[in-house]
């Protein structure tokens, strides 16, 4: 017995074959034709159970011909495969109701299971607009399967207004995901507001979220309004979730529970309408297990947890990025230059520990500097190897830290004998060790900040706040 019929739209004869056999294969009937004006007039006639369709055919774009399709079958499901694998390609199948989006290459047997869900997941006939556009100007770029996963998962949630959690090592594109989430979701009209909460002294950040009263604290000279006050009816972007401070986690928790919140100095509680986007670079769950994040927090800011893949996950996507950056660059005044296939290689070869922030640095300086019209691998080594001249001494210094670290920590517990209380113990330590640990640090890496954070594990801006706020001082030395 047939579990249905399948109608295939695709230019290609080869592709047809194949999903006509696997389909048939998986018990599926299939009309399989190669433009739109085929796969409307079966529609129109009341074929079909499910749709798989590419988006470019010879005599339409299949996005034009889906709004009709949806109008008069809307619960007839449409699955599209395309060859332009970019994220405006996913957002435009998600905003014209299609039920699905796969990027070609695909498996077989992941289209064929998504036609089964596809028959078997009931659809409520709900279409949205598109408004997409193409794909100038998007926020992500890369053809990789990593990606793919992330275009996707994104196109879903613009159609929600659940809570994400973002992670992810710097440099891999946070802040652009919880954008395009805003941008082309349901709350595109409202304000995208952003929030570090690394950047931002911790007794500032309460004031900063949710506002304060005129008196309310010294320096309060004016009520003022936070940032979901400024994010209402839009998205409030939460950067560094792991260094907000655990009086705010749970002022934050009953924000997210009851929807409404107090400012600071207020007594009457104030609704609010805000999707919240978080993100962060730690491990949350051990920030958990130390005892520094609320875990049922975890759990309300990680309804949908989206991680970002790192470079060095997804080094095939290095020669588009390396195009983007250059034609960003030459929107802000730059020299356009290529990079010949050596060049591609060697960055192919390196390890990015920045990850795109990094690659994208790395573009706008040679963009600058080089003479050439076309960079070759050389250029490129050499200035990979001048950033990496202090790797080496780095690594030399995470001994030389453990061993100050025991040190310090020998000379606190001398200091106070047996008596040390047990609680606060991680704070007091910390308030032992942390400046000399900053020091070492900065000292080893010759008071360059970047290495210095990704010596310690923090954010850079976590880094540059303590050094503001233990009145460290940095001195650069120079490179031998």
């Amino acid at each position: 017995m047939s579990k249905g019929t399948v109608l295939v739209a695709d230019d290609d004869r080869a592709i047809r074959t194949v999903l006509t056999q696997a389909l048939g294969r998986a018990g599926f009937d299939v009309r399989a034709g190669d433009t739109a004006a085929s796969l409307w007039q079966w529609v129109s006639n009341g074929e079909g159970d499910v749709i798989v369709t590419d988006v470019m055919m010879p005599d339409q774009n299949a996005f034009d011909v889906i709004p009709r399709i949806k109008k008069l079958r809307p619960d007839l499901p449409i699955i599209v495969i395309s060859a332009k694998n970019t994220l405006g390609t996913a957002i435009t199948a998600a905003e014209k109701g299609a039920f699905d989006y796969l990027p070609k290459p695909f498996d077989l047997s992941e289209l064929t299971a998504l036609v089964q869900r596809a028959v078997d997941t009931p659809n409520d006939g709900v279409t949205r607009k598109a408004e997409a556009g193409d794909d100038d100007g998007l926020p992500l770029v890369g053809g990789s399967p990593a990606m793919q996963e992330i275009y996707r998962a994104v196109a879903r949630m613009t159609q929600n207004d659940l809570s994400v959690l973002i992670t992810g090592e710097s440099g891999t594109g946070k802040e652009l995901v919880a954008k395009a989430l805003h941008d082309f979701g349901t709350r595109k009209r409202g304000q995208f507001v952003a929030l570090n909460m690394a950047a931002i002294p911790r007794e500032l950040i309460e004031s900063e979220l949710f506002g304060h009263e005129k008196g309310s604290f010294t320096g309060a000279s004016q009520r003022m309004d936070g940032r979901f006050a400024q994010a209402e009816g839009g998205t409030l972007f939460l950067d560094e979730i792991g260094d907000m401070p655990m009086e705010t986690q749970t002022r934050l928790l009953r924000v997210l529970q009851e929807g409404e919140y107090t400012t600071i100095g207020g007594r009457q509680p104030i609704k609010t309408d805000v999707r919240v986007i978080a993100a962060t670079h730690q491990d949350l769950r051990r920030l958990i297990r130390q005892g520094l994040f609320r875990e049922d927090l975890y759990f309300r800011l990680n309804v949908v947890p989206l991680r970002l893949p790192p470079l060095r996950e997804r080094l095939e996507d290095i020669e588009e990025l390396v195009r983007h950056f250059m034609a960003r660059g030459a929107d802000e005044g730059l020299s356009v230059k290529s990079f010949d296939r050596e060049a591609i290689d060697a960055l192919k070869g390196h390890g990015w520990p920045g990850n795109v922030r990094e690659l994208e640095n790395l573009v706008r300086r040679l963009s600058a500097l080089h003479a050439d019209e076309v960079i070759g691998a050389e250029a490129v080594r050499l200035e990979l190897s001048d950033n990496d001249m202090a790797a080496p001494q780095t690594q030399q210094a995470g001994n030389n830290l453990t061993e100050s670290l025991h040190f310090h920590l020998s000379n606190y517990f001398k200091g106070h004998g047996s008596s040390l209380p047990p609680n606060g113990l991680y704070e007091r330590v910390m308030r032992e060790v942390e400046t000399p640990l900053i020091e070492l640090c900065l000292e080893a890496t010759r008071g360059n900040q970047i290495k210095a954070a990704d010596l310690l594990g923090v954010n850079r801006n976590t880094l540059r706040k303590k050094i503001r706020d233990l009145n460290i001082e940095v001195v650069r030395s120079p490179k031998k």
